[in-house]
Parts: structure tokens; C-alpha cells; sequence
């Protein structure tokens, strides 16, 4: 099998655990706006708020332990125990007799969901090669959007063919699934090579990234020349670099990277997304449509979703990830005026579902197909990039807590922020997507196809202001060395 193919095989499976975090998002919205669930739990806009942002309250802290057990145990076995936590959050929320129940399933679940998605990116940047890096790390959103999809149609068919508790159990029920067949699964898939290094075990290291890149074949050059400069790296990590959470606010190229990281992760929050994901039947209702009609056009949201995110695996080591994420923002902003401005024309008591609806529901595609191709896989591929080895856990833990605590925020006051102030809530994406693409204009610098070893150059040399500067001024260049190395160790005969 090819090398990439290998690797880009392993990827897909280890993002099965992203499906489970696209799966509730979802999901939710269908479960909190189906009349089973209200006739059961009679919640006020409160406690729905609360079930969802339990979730992502759970993920926040979830995120927090998988930083130190994917440094201490590794990457796999960070993936088993977040599955294993899911299951059993999932399987509270499909059992729950009241509200509390499904409280306390949430939060399981989210802790879990909290372990996978701080580690999914990190081990599969860290398999990766750089040419293909940021295609296998924008599985994490593509499954994301596999999960999403196969909730919006679940949630809508249970909806409509289901009026008992059944309405809102079997959708919750079908997500422990997956999780059972990642957790079941994953120690049959390779460890993290750098993982490995890093942690005194040079010579599986070195047969692991002969599995990845070589068929097996710990001689091959390219092989052995990555070793070499892995090994390297790391040395000087140990060194020069942060080894501690305090270290990374001390030492100032890591906290160039942690402020990055936990800045876009904060940002596509505030794109909107939650929102119009958690929400959307008090949101659609806002225009005049119908709950049911709500989750299907969600449903519909989902497929072109999903489409978007495959053409993002198909070009974004091309296009690169500066251009993409900017040009991404300012289309969220674009969708979002509109929004205001739709909702502020056309309120519920103007009856205007058909008309004005139809133009509500096609910009909140076209918000959904930008946010899927740009800012989604983006949030996750550049933290999961930008660390060096022996902080990469760190700085991705402490960046996905910050995109959970956000999106906690969010989940918690849309509804009633929606229901107080209506059309003027939106304003704050429209604002907030703007102020994303300025920002992320001046600091974010390219990282397309640079080797992971090569980051510790670029955020130490590179100004803080990147914008208008040549990007090869502050290049080491590594790729090409491996390529050298590789070559020397051609003629010299080491095959």
C-alpha cells in the first residue's frame, strides 16, 4: 500500500472519534425541540441551555486531562479512555428518567468528546507527511460532518415517525456505536512515532515511521533521514523549550503559539456556528418556520456541509491555510449581515416563512458551506501543526479547553438571547467574523507543507505582525535537508 494512503487510512479511523463530536452537535438540536423531550422534561430555555453546554462544560475539562495523558500514556491510549468516557455519558443520556440524568450523561459524554478532539489532530499530524498533513488533519472536521449529517437525518426521521420517548432516546442511542468500535479498535493502529522518540523508545519510533512512510522498511533513506532530524529536534526541545504548562506563558515562541492556537479556537466560536447548530429550531422559529421544516433544512445543511469538507481535503495543502481562513471570515460576515438584516425585516408575526424563510435558509448554507471548507478543518489543523513535539499536547489541550469554554458560552445564552433580543444578537457574529479576518491578517503566518520540526524556527524568527512580509525569510528549509540526508545515505550505500 502506499505510504500516504497508509497514513491517511490510519487518520480516518482515528477521527472516528470526531464523529461522535459532529454526531452531538448535531444532534442536540433535535432532541431539545422534539415534543417527547418537552412532554418529558417540561425544560425552560434555561435548562436546555444547561444540556447543552454541559456537554461542552465536559469537553472543556475533558480537554484538560487528555493534555496529560496523551503526554504520559501516548496518543492511542488517550483515544481509548475518551471513548470509553462517551460511552458511558452516552448511555446515561439514552437511559435518563429526568433531567439530571441526562445532566450528568452530558457531561460525561462532553469529558469524552473533550479527550478525542484535543487528540485526534495531534496524532494525526504527528503520522503525517508534511505534503499531506493538512488533508489528514481536516478529516477531524470531515468526520465532524459525517457525524452531523447522519444526526441531522436521524433527528428529523425520529421527529416525524416517532411520538413517544423514542423520539429523542434513539437518537442519543445510536451514537455509543462508533465509540464502541474506536474504543475496541485503536490499539490495533500505530502509536505516534515522535510520541515514541520523545519518550526513550528510539527504536520503535524508528519502525514505526518505517510503517508509515516505507512499508516497514527501517533502511529506507527518507526514512532514516527523518529519524535523524526528529531525533534532533527533540534533543534541542529538551533543551531550549517549554516542559511545563507555566513554560508555555514563559518561553516566548511557545507562547506565540499558544496565543495563536487558543485565538482561532476562540474565533470560530464566535463565527456563529454553535449557534445556528444548537439552536436551530428557536432560531428558524424566529422567521417563521416550522420546527419540523427547521431540522429538515438542517438536515439538508448537513450534506452540503459535508461536501465543503471534502473539497477542503482535497485542496487545503494547495490554497494553503493563511488565504483560506481569512477569505473564510469575511464570507461569515457577509451571511451573518444578512441574517440581521432578514430577521429584523421579516419577525414571526409577519407570517413571512415562505418568502423572507427561503432566504434565511439558503444564507445559513452558504454560512455552513464557508465555515465547513474554511474556519472548521482550520481550528483544528493549525494548533495540531504549529507545537513542537514535547508541548504539542500542552498547547492543543489548552487551545481546544478554549474553544470549548466558548462554546459553553454560546450554548448557554443563544436561546435566551434569541428569545430577548432577537435580530441584534446576530450582530455580534457579524462584528466578531469581521475583527476575525483583520486579526488573523496581521499574525497568522503560512504553515502549508512545512515539516513539524521546522515550527520552532518559523515563531522564533518571524515578526508578531506577519502581514505584507516575505514568508522565506523565515524558512529553515527542513524539508529540503531530509530530502539531503536522505540522498547522502543513498550514496553512501545505507539501504
Amino acid at each position: 500500500m502506499n505510504p500516504h494512503t497508509y497514513q491517511f487510512l490510519v487518520g480516518v479511523f482515528a477521527s472516528v472519534g470526531s464523529v461522535l463530536y459532529g454526531y452531538d452537535l448535531g444532534v442536540i438540536a433535535g432532541v431539545v425541540g422534539s415534543s417527547a423531550y418537552a412532554a418529558r422534561f417540561q425544560a425552560n430555555p434555561a435548562q436546555n441551555g444547561a444540556v447543552v453546554s454541559l456537554f461542552t462544560g465536559g469537553a472543556f475539562f475533558g480537554a484538560g486531562f487528555a493534555g496529560l495523558a496523551g503526554d504520559r500514556l501516548g496518543r492511542r491510549l488517550t483515544i481509548m479512555m475518551g471513548a470509553l468516557i462517551f460511552i458511558l455519558g452516552g448511555g446515561l443520556q439514552t437511559g435518563a428518567q429526568t433531567i439530571n440524568y441526562l445532566y450528568a450523561g452530558r457531561a460525561l459524554a462532553g469529558t469524552g468528546v473533550g479527550f478525542l478532539t484535543m487528540i485526534i489532530p495531534v496524532y494525526q499530524s504527528e503520522i503525517s507527511h508534511p505534503s499531506i498533513r493538512g488533508r489528514v488533519t481536516s478529516l477531524q472536521q470531515f468526520m465532524l460532518g459525517i457525524g452531523a449529517l447522519v444526526a441531522g437525518w436521524t433527528t428529523y426521521g425520529c421527529y416525524t415517525n416517532l411520538k413517544n420517548d423514542a423520539q429523542w432516546r434513539v437518537p442519543l442511542g445510536i451514537q455509543i456505536v462508533p465509540a464502541v468500535v474506536l474504543a475496541a479498535l485503536i490499539l490495533l493502529f500505530p502509536e505516534s512515532p515522535r510520541w515514541l522518540i520523545d519518550h526513550n523508545k528510539a527504536d520503535e519510533g524508528l519502525a514505526t515511521l518505517a510503517r508509515l512512510h516505507a512499508g516497514g522498511d527501517i533502511h529506507d533513506p527518507w526514512v532514516r533521514a527523518e529519524f535523524a532530524q526528529i531525533q534532533e529536534s527533540i534533543t534541542d526541545e529538551h533543551e531550549q523549550e517549554a516542559k511545563s504548562y507555566v513554560e508555555l506563558f514563559k518561553n516566548k515562541s511557545a507562547f506565540r503559539r499558544l496565543f495563536l492556537a487558543c485565538s482561532i479556537q476562540a474565533s470560530v466560536q464566535f463565527t456563529g456556528v454553535s449557534a445556528i447548530q444548537y439552536f436551530s429550531v428557536p432560531i428558524f422559529a424566529q422567521i417563521g418556520i416550522s420546527a419540523e421544516n427547521a431540522l429538515k433544512y438542517q438536515a439538508i445543511n448537513s450534506v452540503l456541509a459535508l461536501i465543503a469538507q471534502f473539497f477542503c481535503i482535497l485542496t487545503i495543502d494547495k490554497f494553503g491555510r493563511r488565504p483560506v481562513f481569512i477569505i473564510g471570515n469575511l464570507i461569515n460576515c457577509t451571511t451573518f449581515i444578512v441574517v440581521a438584516v432578514l430577521l429584523a425585516l421579516f419577525p414571526p408575526s409577519s407570517n413571512s416563512g415562505n418568502t423572507a424563510g427561503w432566504g434565511f435558509i439558503i444564507v445559513t448554507w452558504i454560512f455552513n458551506v464557508s465555515f465547513s471548507y474554511a474556519c472548521g478543518p482550520l481550528s483544528w489543523i493549525i494548533p495540531a501543526e504549529i507545537f513542537d513535539t514535547h508541548t504539542r499536547s500542552k498547547g492543543v489541550s489548552i487551545a481546544t479547553m478554549t474553544s470549548f469554554a466558548f462554546n459553553t458560552l454560546i450554548g448557554q445564552v443563544t436561546e435566551i438571547a434569541v428569545n430577548n433580543v432577537g435580530w441584534r444578537y446576530f450582530l455580534l457574529f457579524v462584528i466578531a467574523n469581521f475583527t476575525n479576518a483583520i486579526f488573523f491578517y496581521l499574525i497568522l503566518p503560512e504553515t502549508k507543507r512545512l515539516p513539524l520540526e521546522e515550527m520552532n524556527y518559523l515563531f522564533t524568527h518571524a515578526p508578531w505582525i506577519i502581514a505584507r512580509t516575505d514568508p522565506q525569510k523565515y524558512r529553515a528549509n527542513l524539508a529540503d535537508d531530509v530530502d539531503r540526508r536522505a540522498e547522502e545515505i543513498r550514496e553512501k550505500g545505507e539501504l
